[in-house]
């Protein structure tokens, strides 16, 4: 197993035992989205998208992983270090304080939570101890406004901290009752998922009253509840659906097992939940403009385990894609893509974790959702994990395998920096417009210098994924501190 700087997402354990212990590094929630378009971010209301993300491993007045969350805000000349908001839980009306192993920022969603306009973010501090209770989790919403994510929040408490640990460690946002009001699902080391049906109050409860989840996933041994949790409209019927990313219940070794719970007036309905193919990380999107949210995940692992004891049912050396595409009952044809897919840029071969990271966006305008991959393992001129990250474009008729795609390293001419060993480029990925353009640009993060992290934007030129205009945003231009390993860029807000 190679050595590196591990993500801060709190899958880390399940993910490990679901691979038999080929990992790595590990996974984190994928963006949420409608049937027609992938919601993005916009917490100061200029019409530009923002981006969130994790500096979960940050030190905070000499606390060690105390944690941060980073907002770049979008302009006409995309995102840098120049806009910017830096929170911790010692930023003033952060609720909480900083402290060592909080991993404050790890976990991310965000929505219009209180209905003023503005994008909201709520945001876990999942192993906090709360009094006696050690990793029991604590949760905030911090509230958008004309000056973007300022620290002033609200907490939302666990109804049930003698039930689980980890509040907050799984988060999912959308409008899943058809209200025309943003909910958010809560996830912890249960099987159980908290719904807080039509937003946030300012006093941290739900506004349209608060039910229970309980989709048929693990919640015992290394299962520790879900993977992740991705939202989306996939019927079409105009309410978000969820997609849980988790372990199935029936066998001793818990194979993994993704289901569709979708959302209906009351809420989600687990009764109609359907099984789709396996994988850690979703995202949901219309890829061939039918209106139907499609579902990709990411089954990034080989095989078989390292020992060739066990085989995982349709999965590839190197990492294999699911593509579930959406229909008026839910989950509809599939069809799986490798790297030696078609024209898929680049070779399958055993570690590369292609599909370990995923988002859709359209990146040409064209109305069909675009998918970028993240390869975090990729092998480059022999540089281990130096990883890349590949855009696949949409179309009638699906994903095109056979002509289009790009693929982008640090090695790249044009992209700036270099590969280096362990720099798992792809370790998360975004497709978001964030020059206000109306095209997706893709902002790419890595473990760049030994865990500091780092962000490479690579902008739309209107038609493709272009290295014109490319920069990296670093940990020390952003106000934060590169002591130890700050993971800066790790994890997306979706």
């Amino acid at each position: 197993m190679h050595q590196r700087h591990l993500r801060l997402a709190l899958a880390t354990a399940t993910a490990a035992a679901l691979t038999g212990g080929l990992l790595t590094f590990s996974a984190a929630t994928a963006t949420a989205a409608d049937s027609t378009t992938v919601p993005q971010a916009d917490f100061n209301h200029d019409g530009i998208g923002d981006v969130a993300f994790s500096a979960a491993g940050a030190y905070v007045n000499g606390k060690k992983a105390a944690g941060q969350l980073v907002v770049t805000y979008g302009t006409a000349t995309g995102i840098s270090s120049a806009k910017r908001s830096v929170i911790s839980q010692n930023t003033t009306g952060v609720p909480g304080t900083a402290e060592t192993n909080d991993f404050f920022g790890a976990e991310t969603a965000y929505g219009d939570f209180n209905s003023d306009g503005y994008d909201d973010i709520a945001v876990s501090a999942a192993y906090e101890d709360v009094g006696s209770d050690t990793d029991g989790g604590t949760l905030v919403v911090l509230w958008g406004s004309a000056s973007g994510i300022t620290g002033k929040g609200v907490t939302v408490s666990d109804p049930a901290p003698s039930s689980h640990d980890n509040w907050g460690k799984n988060l999912a946002a959308g409008d899943f009752d058809g209200d025309g009001k943003d909910d958010l699902v809560v996830g912890n080391t249960s099987s159980t998922l908290y719904l807080y049906k039509g937003g946030i109050s300012a006093t941290g409860t739900a506004v349209g009253g608060r039910s229970t989840v309980k989709p048929p996933i693990q919640s015992g041994g290394n299962a520790r509840g879900p993977l992740n949790l991705t939202a989306g409209d996939v019927n079409g019927d105009g309410r978000t659906d969820l997609v849980v990313d988790g372990f199935e219940t029936e066998t001793d070794y818990g194979w993994n097992t993704n289901y569709l719970v979708p959302g209906t007036a009351s809420g989600l309905s687990v009764a109609s939940a359907q099984e789709l193919k396996p994988g850690v990380i979703t995202a949901i999107g219309d890829i061939n403009g039918d209106k139907f949210g499609d579902i990709v995940s990411g089954m990034y692992w080989n095989r078989t385990t390292s020992d060739g004891s066990v085989t995982f049912p349709g999965g590839a050396d190197g990492g294999k894609v699911w593509v579930t595409y959406g229909s008026a009952s839910g989950a509809g044809s599939v069809t799986g893509i490798t790297q030696n897919t078609g024209n898929v840029p680049g070779t399958s071969e055993k570690n590369d974790y292609f599909g370990y990271e995923l988002d859709l966006g359209d990146i040409n305008g064209d109305g069909f959702q675009d998918l970028v991959v993240g390869v975090a393992g990729e092998n480059i001129d022999g540089i281990t994990d130096t990883g890349m990250v590949t855009v696949l474009y949409g179309a009638a008729s699906g994903l095109n395998t056979s002509s289009g795609a790009q693929s982008f390293a640090q090695s790249t001419a044009g992209v700036p920096g270099e590969d280096e060993k362990n720099d798992a480029l792809g370790a998360d990925v975004k497709l978001d417009d964030v020059t206000g353009d109306g095209k997706a640009d893709l902002i790419a993060g890595s473990y760049e210098n030994d865990g500091n992290g780092a962000l490479l934007y690579l902008p739309s030129n209107g038609t493709k994924i272009t290295t014109t205009g490319s920069r990296t945003v670093s940990p020390s231009t952003s106000g934060v501190s590169t002591t130890g390993s700050p993971n800066f860029g790790a994890n997306f807000a979706d």
